[in-house]
């Protein structure tokens, strides 16, 4: 795949933040482009929890509004992008992109690392990614829950660099995975894909809502009822604010 295919992206901002039009076709086309130049790059999954993470927090807006490539992983987010005049808008959700990603990782013999998850779920997808593809693996841990020192970072990032992968899924939820992609851009020589809950979907650890209310935009309804104690606060505190702060955003693109 020659980076001169290679689409310019068209974008639009949701609430302030960007928000890129892209597939997984494309997305794997410039993930292993950047890999295999050794870029450090990052890349974030989007959904409403972003948006308003980043509509709360100018620090979080300038993470993700920094990242390389933003992805629309929410359906609200696919049908925000086509009110706002992208038509094509598609879904590129962070648990199918890491698969596709390790696919044509392992075509081009290029290697990945796992940063993230706990230490169950990081060992049983270490154990399916080696089923799958052996070799691909060059790195994996799962820090712990609190923020590591200077040295331990450091120690880290070493790690990282000296594993040799070109590819680095991190998995440790929004907001702390964008932040510390963006803490690490031009430190960890790797690409790095914030991927959120992958690790656990793709080991079975927490379960995916059926295919049909993804589509509907109706994940949030099977996730809460999944985790309610978790995620009650954040959908009644985001999801109304969000429909009605992109209402604004509509009328005040409409009479402006």
């Amino acid at each position: 795949m020659s980076n001169e295919s290679i689409r310019p992206l068209e974008s639009r901002y949701i609430l302030e933040m960007r928000v890129d039009a892209t597939s997984y076709s494309d997305a794997v086309k410039r993930v292993l482009g950047w890999a295999r130049n050794g870029e450090s790059r990052y890349v974030c999954c989007a959904n409403v929890h972003s948006v308003m993470e980043s509509f709360d927090s100018a620090e979080f807006r300038r993470c993700m509004n920094g990242a390389d490539l933003v992805t629309s992983d929410g359906v609200p987010l696919v049908w925000a992008l086509r009110r706002l005049g992208v038509a094509a808008a598609s879904r590129v959700y962070g648990p199918d992109l890491m698969p596709a990603v390790l696919r044509a990782a392992d075509g081009e013999g290029l290697r990945v690392g796992y940063y993230g998850g706990n230490i169950e779920a990081l060992k049983r997808l270490t154990e399916l990614t080696n089923r799958q593809y052996p070799g691909l693996i060059g790195y994996s841990f799962s820090p712990p829950f609190r923020d590591l020192t200077p040295d331990e970072d450091q120690m880290v990032v070493d790690r990282i660099n000296a594993s040799g992968v070109h590819i680095l899924f991190v998995g440790l939820g929004c907001p702390k995975q964008e932040k510390w992609m963006a803490a690490h851009k031009d430190r960890v020589r790797a690409v790095m894909l914030g991927v959120g809950a992958a690790f656990d979907f793709l080991t079975g650890m927490k379960a995916q809502a059926p295919s049909w209310l993804q589509a509907a935009g109706l994940e949030w309804m099977f996730r809460l009822a999944v985790e309610p104690n978790r995620l009650w606060r954040r959908y009644l505190k985001n999801n109304p604010r969000f429909v009605a702060l992109f209402a604004a955003q509509l009328m005040t693109a409409r009479n402006s």
